[in-house]
């Protein structure tokens, strides 16, 4: 494979970081990859080998796979790998595979460890994500109000220590804030009970909780360090630290919640999930997820990092699930592959996520094999549920018998849907389009999944009713600079952030890859991928990535919130709750969603 500096500088131009470097950087950096090809089934390096250095994907798929051989990744175009290696001692932690034909650019080690000394944005982007920025888990650096897991539980002064106790008991706390009104008066922990009830022989019943608490106790506000709580609870020997604005208190620190930082981790859920021998005990570490989410926003993580880490766990258990079930079972009949699609498939999940996926099996398949692969969808679902991946509204998991089958019934599907591409059709296909595999023969897959890409972007009347489908989920603007809110119901004056924000520029996506027959599954990347194929044009390309980027952020940023606020995650956001400037940007990015909306619909094929 032979690659010009000034092809290897075109295709730099649309990857990140280096799109951020320095022009002159830039030039420099392009003249010191060296290009390198990869058959199909092809080892890059094995666990252990010494990296040639860092591998930056041009085209083709690539398998990951850790010491223990499961699958964590699986990478396209514009990913890069072998990094975490080149951070610690240059040799490979994990096993690289071409998945399909690859060609590769390699930027060697030493090349790598300078960009990293000496340019601040290639570093911000390789110390973060998947193989964790080491700030992140320094509790020093971290703010109070990214530790704090939960409202804080009270009780009233006059209430008795009986009561108090109870409520201790109920909510599975250690302390209780002792307010009065709005007003913050003290604290009460079990210790207080121990020392102060108990050793003293005090009737619970009685003794009023004002008469032992700890008045007045030092407390931190919300914007201070992790090292502020260190050094309090180290000078005042106490273990638990109210957090207060003013006189009133909004949170409670405890040394749980400092312990709880640094025991979650993407990394270390997946190490849990995969040493798992039920779907009960993994349900155990998936509830560990909505603090994993305020923990990576809080750390100022891109959204696609995020929504990333996520999904590599909902991929992890899907996998040990189908591990559980198969030493379960019997080994399978013929060879299968489990995909996941959706959000999963497109690796973008967030705080809240049900489970979409399917089967694809061999043809070589006899009737009395399908009852093994019914079971296998069983079991595996009804873990996933359990795990909290709640079963799809609409039907579209492996359980279903339309949705586990040979090859050749999927081919029909996508035949047909192509060639009949009705209102069910286009529903169908466009979730089919998401497609992704988590487990198994990869290959029976791929080959479909080109195939149907070809002849689809063929069908001039199938791409119109695609583009009809995809205009479907409006942004959710009003009249005179506003927001088309909910009228009514339990989500009033709010908008969805998943199908009046996401779902628009997730359709557009999928459309922008039929057109150029773009593999890429993931929306962001199909939207670099449609600006490179010149699907649409570099500044609309710009502007519906930074668009795309505030929308998914600022929707995870509310997950966030809910989370801290003790609610469980949703996909809805009030508006009117944010400043005006965090709400002129928004509308200004909904604005540019529905201008590439019109764009797309008055221009058909053209680019836009």
């Amino acid at each position: 494979m032979s690659k010009t500096p000034s092809e290897a500088l075109a295709f730099l131009e649309t990857v990140h970081p280096y799109d951020s470097l320095p022009r002159d950087e830039l030039v420099r950096v392009a003249t010191r990859f060296e290009p390198k090809a990869y058959p199909a089934a092809a080892p890059i390096y094995t666990r252990g080998d010494v990296l040639a250095g860092l591998y930056l994907i041009m085209d083709g798929t690539v398998e990951i796979k850790d010491a223990s051989g499961t699958v964590v990744s699986e990478l396209a175009s514009r990913n890069s790998f072998g990094e975490r290696g080149l951070l610690v001692d240059g040799l490979a932690v994990t096993t690289a595979t071409a998945l399909s034909d690859c060609r590769l650019l390699i930027l060697p080690g030493d090349e790598f460890r300078r960009l990293m000394q000496e340019q601040p944005v290639f570093a911000r982007f390789f110390t973060r994500g998947r193989f964790a920025d080491p700030r992140r888990g320094d509790v020093a650096i971290q703010k109070v109000s990214e530790l704090m897991s939960r409202p804080p539980v009270v009780c009233a002064p006059g209430d008795s220590v009986r009561q108090a106790a109870s409520i201790m008991r109920e909510r599975h706390v250690s302390s209780l804030g002792v307010v009065d009104g709005e007003r913050f008066l003290g604290i009460l922990t079990t210790r207080d009970l121990a020392g102060r009830v108990v050793a003293e022989g005090l009737d619970p019943e009685t003794t009023a909780v004002a008469a032992v608490m700890t008045p007045d106790p030092v407390g931190l506000p919300a914007e201070a360090l992790g090292s502020d709580i260190l050094h309090l609870m180290l000078e005042r020997r106490v273990g638990h630290l109210p957090v207060v604005e003013g006189e009133r208190l909004v949170g409670m620190i405890t040394q749980t919640d400092l312990i709880r930082f640094h025991a979650i981790s993407s990394a270390q859920l997946i190490r849990d999930v995969a040493a798992a021998e039920t779907p009960e005990e993994m349900r155990d570490f998936t509830a560990r997820i909505p603090q994993l989410l305020v923990q990576l926003v809080g750390a100022n993580n891109a959204h696609e990092v995020v929504t990333r880490l996520i999904t590599d766990i909902a991929d992890s258990v899907t996998r040990r699930l189908i591990m559980l079930a198969e030493r379960e079972l019997g080994p399978p009949p013929v060879p299968y592959v489990w995909l996941a699609c959706g959000s999963q498939g497109r690796q973008e999940q967030s705080g809240v996520s049900d489970q979409d996926n399917c089967i694809f099996i061999d043809d070589s398949v006899e009737p009395e094999d399908m009852p093994w692969f019914t079971q296998l969808a069983a079991k595996v679902s009804r873990g996933l549920d359990i795990c909290g991946y709640y079963y799809c509204p609409g039907d579209m998991m492996a359980t279903n018998p339309r949705w586990c089958q040979p090859v050749s019934v999927w081919r029909s599907y996508f035949q047909d849907w192509i060639a009949q591409p009705d209102p069910m059709a286009q529903m169908l296909s466009s979730v089919m389009f998401d497609l992704r595999p988590i487990c198994g023969a990869s290959s029976l897959y791929q080959d479909l999944q080109s195939e149907t890409l070809e002849e689809a972007s063929r069908n001039s009347i199938f791409v119109a009713h695609m583009v009809s489908n995809s205009l479907k989920h409006a942004p959710p603007l009003g009249l005179l600079r506003g927001f088309a809110t909910i009228r009514s119901g339990e989500h009033r004056n709010q908008i969805d952030m998943k199908h009046n924000g996401v779902v628009p520029i997730v359709d557009l996506g999928r459309v922008y890859s039929l057109y150029g027959q773009l593999p890429a599954v993931n929306t962001r990347a199909r939207l670099l991928g449609a600006e490179e194929a010149g699907i649409i044009s570099g500044a609309g390309a710009r502007d519906l990535i930074a668009a795309y980027d505030l929308i998914a952020d600022m929707r995870l940023r509310n997950q966030v919130r809910q989370v801290r606020d003790g609610r469980k995650p949703d996909n809805f956001l009030a508006p009117y709750d944010f400043g005006d400037f965090e709400r002129s940007h928004l509308r200004d990015a909904f604005v540019v969603v529905r201008t590439m909306q019109s764009a797309l619909a008055n221009r058909g094929r053209a680019p836009v």
